[in-house]
């Protein structure tokens, strides 16, 4: 690493861009590694929330377990996994937690979480080794890995997000078919010990090579003024997601009314979305599809959550990320009512096909919220920022897991499909309310910027 001289640009709204350090300046090497670094992490530990569904019946089958039981664990979990995002992002900000000591503790937590499980089947000892520290562990290796990605492609963040996102799915279906496949009561506690290790390992050497750009930082190959006209050309004339006027604190950003409309639609989708992770085998083999198809079933699920969270970033860094969001939606709930009817009707291929759609539905948006809270409240605050709208998912994770247990006991799938779908369409509908702070509805992205005399030596 080399100290390199940087350059301020600031544009007619007052935001920064800082300029002339090469990712090599800042830290040995190029910026492609907090692409795949992230990536990788974020595979490792999608096994807690996407390998869960394939995973319950095993445990409640050696420990006596109840559905509900096995699904409040995975309701705590993503409690805690959400819940962290913001506390972690805070420390951050304020130089008191680098990314490398949240994600080393991420490894360790989540090599906890499922140690826990492998060893006791006591329900106090499961929530609180497998819920509380493995869902901080996993919602550390989260959030650190999205807001890492951002920080580093900040002129293609809908694209990269969603490519890292996506990790956070499909990575777990490896450890789908093994659970259907392998694990039953005498060797589980091999495997759940593999798979902690695995996490414990892979999550603790990526975290180890994480280092943050300088806040504002902008790669030096791309000008900010040329990127946004040429995005204003290839637009169409109009930029489709414009950069934020300025950089918002959490206070801020609240207090425009955009960041608790983000909240709320996350809480009503990412229940929808925790629905349908953790009860699609379930249903699927309540249907009387087996468990082969089951298992098939949640892994075309976890595969299309997560390829499509790449998918609509690079979509939504074209016709904008409200509009993209808004479809997602759509798309999410719809396939809850298609569900519904291909697991009542037994109509496997049709029960795929929505499978694929849910998959769909049920992921791509959290690489779309992940994108819209910088391009509406700027980078510098996005760990805080961020983290406040991730928290949505600690009431939807109570909804798509523990309640959703009830609900079924009470209504039946149908009567829980036909409430996801429902309230999934009431999200899509909020959607269409955000705006972008401080700039008029139909205000054109300027790219008007005026460079700041101001350079110094970068350390």
């Amino acid at each position: 690493m080399t100290a390199a001289t940087y350059q301020e640009i600031v544009d007619e709204n007052g935001r920064v861009y800082r300029v002339g350090e090469t990712p090599q300046d800042i830290m040995g090497r190029s910026r492609s590694w907090m692409v795949w670094l992230p990536w990788i992490a974020m595979m490792a530990v999608s096994v807690f929330e996407y390998g869960w569904g394939a995973v319950e019946g095993t445990l409640e089958d050696k420990y006596g377990w109840s559905l509900s039981d096995a699904f409040w664990l995975a309701s705590i979990w993503a409690v805690f996994q959400a819940g962290v995002a913001f506390p972690a992002g805070r420390l951050r900000e304020k130089n008191i937690m680098s990314a490398k000591t949240a994600m080393l503790a991420g490894a360790v937590c989540s090599g906890i979480g499922y140690f826990t499980i492998s060893h006791s089947g006591n329900l106090a000892v499961a929530f609180i080794g497998y819920a509380v520290l493995g869902g901080t562990g996993a919602g550390l290796v989260y959030a650190t890995c999205i807001n890492m990605v951002g920080k580093w492609y900040p002129e293609k963040r809908g694209a990269r997000t969603g490519f890292v996102n996506g990790g956070f799915a499909y990575g777990a279906v490896p450890f789908i078919y093994v659970f259907a496949a392998f694990l039953t009561p005498t060797n589980y506690s091999v495997i759940l010990d593999v798979i902690g290790v695995y996490m414990l390992l892979v999550v603790g050497v990526c975290g180890f090579l994480f280092k943050d750009p300088p806040k504002s930082w902008w790669p030096k190959e791309v000008d900010p003024k040329n990127w946004a006209a040429n995005r204003r050309t290839n637009s169409g004339g109009l930029a489709k997601n414009p950069p934020a006027v300025k950089q918002f604190s959490p206070m801020e950003a609240i207090r425009t009314g955009m960041l608790p409309l983000m909240w709320v639609c996350l809480v009503i989708i990412g229940g929808v979305s925790l629905f349908g992770i953790n009860f699609q085998v379930p249903f699927a083999k309540e249907s009387g599809f087996g468990a082969f198809v089951a298992a098939s079933s949640a892994g075309v699920l976890s595969i299309v959550n997560g390829t499509g969270r790449a998918v609509v970033g690079w979509v939504s860094d074209r016709l904008g990320r409200r509009q993209t969001l808004t479809i997602v939606l759509v798309i999410a709930g719809g396939a809850q009512f298609g569900v519904m009817y291909a697991g009542n009707t037994h109509n496997l291929v049709l029960f795929m096909v929505f499978a694929f759609l849910t998959g769909f539905g049920g992921g791509a948006f959290y690489p779309l919220f992940a994108a819209l809270v910088p391009d509406y409240f700027g980078e510098n605050n996005n760990a805080s920022n961020y983290g406040l709208v991730y928290s949505a998912k600690l009431i939807g994770g109570v909804g798509g897991g523990g309640l959703a247990a009830g609900v079924i006991s009470a209504w039946g799938y149908t009567g829980a499909y036909i409430l996801a779908g429902c309230i999934a369409l009431l999200s899509a509908v909020l959607t269409l309310f955000l705006r972008q702070p401080g700039r008029p509805r139909n205000q054109l992205a300027e790219t008007e910027l005026v460079a700041r005399p101001s350079a110094a030596t970068g350390g």
